[in-house]
């Protein structure tokens, strides 16, 4: 393929000295647009606290609509499991009845998104899921932030951060140039932990046996689709489809005959707002990270060759895809998972799965543990007891051993399993309101965030309306 590799021998040259502008100070500063900045920077303001937000794209929402990761899955406890009924409806059969135990800036996105006909609520006759429309869906973060009076940037890459005597800087790249800013208390929400690793935390990449990490896939959206067509196919062959996923016989058919070359075994898509649409959830590049521009770069390659495999098998095999075409792909590969920010205590996948309980939770999650396999084809699929959630601990926001910075999203504190529940895109706008909340009492009290007693913090998120035990 004709992508750029990383060198044979690595050589480092120097580069000149260089000026950044000061683009200004605050009390918390919000690295990241995605669900769990968008989260923290709410919760802070809503805290009292003086507030910047920068994202590197040129609108919010992260994953949601960089990647166009949609649905917003579950986060219900499952008081009462589903049962698969209709095989056409696109949305998750097995996401029974039960809480919410996320709430707080959470539903205030959704009841925005909701008044702008941009979401469905969630319910038994979607899986629990929130569908939603990726494009509404920047316009509605817009005027969050502006509502909230949160000075937002855009366009603004953050590639460094370091101490100062009383304040973090962190440092951004953009097309004027190099600025820096800076806050008594960061929070990092980058996905990838770009700002607590350049503070100099410490992390984890992967499960442990060989640090590869959950592959990474492109999103599209395919228009001009017939429910009804392909309703009554799987109507007439239902042990090919199972609620968003399935068509293996079509598939192993299609693999046979050269037509597909995926690392997976199946097709995954879902129904969005828009009747005629599906967001489609296929293309699988496996043993890639997230950090490594070498990485990204054959991921996009790769994946935008799968995609293309995967809407011409559609329209080619499968009832209801006659006239179906690709409309939009992410803005770039989704990534599930790359760094975990080594914190005052590490998540575990089996605090997860007993749904622990701990004195100083600030978030709570009921998400299955769900393990798209790093290396090969096959998802683990892990529930919950019955009706239970887990807690997560403010420890897990807080990088071992540095101060004023907070991590919130997918980066936070946990191991390979735990990871693969939390940072799905409800429980990573708890944890960043929660970060949020504590940024802005350290802030505006002229303290350090692990200093800040649990039950103030708790204090502040339940009058901010998040779930907690």
């Amino acid at each position: 393929m004709s992508y750029l590799k990383p060198p044979r021998i690595p050589r480092s040259v120097e580069l000149p000295p260089r000026q950044a502008l000061h683009a200004g100070s605050t009390q918390v500063l919000v690295v990241g647009g995605g669900p769990a900045g968008i989260g923290a920077a709410l919760g802070a303001a809503n805290a009292g606290a003086e507030v910047i937000l920068v994202e590197r794209y040129g609108f919010l929402g992260g994953n949601a609509t960089a990647a166009l990761v949609m649905p917003l899955m579950s986060f219900h406890n499952e008081v009462k499991q589903a049962v698969s009924g209709d095989t056409g409806r696109l949305l998750p059969p097995d996401h029974g009845e039960g809480e919410p135990v996320v709430g707080g800036v959470l539903w205030v996105l959704l009841e925005q998104l909701v008044r702008a006909g941009a979401a469905i609520r969630p319910s038994l006759e979607t899986g629990y899921t929130v569908p939603f429309d990726a494009e509404l869906f920047k316009l509605v973060a817009y005027d969050l932030l502006e509502n909230h009076e949160v000075r937002t940037l855009l366009h603004a890459f953050a590639s460094d951060a370091f101490g100062l005597p009383d304040r973090t800087r962190v440092v951004f790249e953009t097309k004027s140039g190099p600025l820096v800013i800076d806050a008594d208390v960061i929070v990092d929400c980058t996905g990838d932990g770009d700002v607590a690793a350049a503070a100099g935390a410490a992390y984890d990449i992967g499960r442990p046996e060989d640090g590869w990490t959950q592959p990474m896939t492109l999103m599209f959206r395919m228009v001009r689709f017939d429910q009804a067509k392909f309703a009554s196919y799987t109507h007439a062959h239902p042990d090919q489809w199972r609620g968003v996923h399935g068509l293996w016989d079509l598939v192993r058919a299609a693999t046979d005959a050269g037509e597909l070359d995926l690392p997976r075994e199946d097709v995954l898509f879902f129904a969005t707002p828009n009747p005629g649409e599906l967001a489609v959830n296929s293309t699988r590049v496996t043993e890639a990270l997230g950090t490594s521009v070498w990485d990204l770069t054959r991921a996009e390659f790769t994946a935008h060759r799968q995609m293309a495999q995967i809407a011409r098998f559609l329209r080619d095999r499968v009832p209801g895809f006659a006239d179906s075409y690709v409309v939009q792909s992410g803005v770039q590969v989704g990534v599930r998972e790359t760094r975990r920010i080594v914190g005052e205590y590490r998540l575990t996948g089996e605090d997860v799965l007993t749904a622990r309980q701990f004195d100083d939770a600030v978030a709570r999650g009921a998400y299955p543990v769900d393990i798209h396999n790093p290396s090969g084809r096959g998802t683990t699929l892990k529930r919950l007891p019955r009706g239970e959630s887990y807690d997560i601990p403010l420890r897990c926001l807080l990088p071992r051993g540095l101060d004023r910075i907070l991590v919130a999203g997918r980066c936070i504190s946990g191991d390979h399993v735990a990871h693969s529940s939390y940072r799905v895109m409800p429980i990573s706008m708890a944890t960043g309101q929660a970060a949020g909340v504590c940024a802005a009492l350290a802030a505006t009290g002229g303290r350090q965030p692990r200093d800040i007693p649990v039950s103030e913090v708790q204090r502040e998120l339940r009058s901010q309306g998040a779930s907690l035990r």
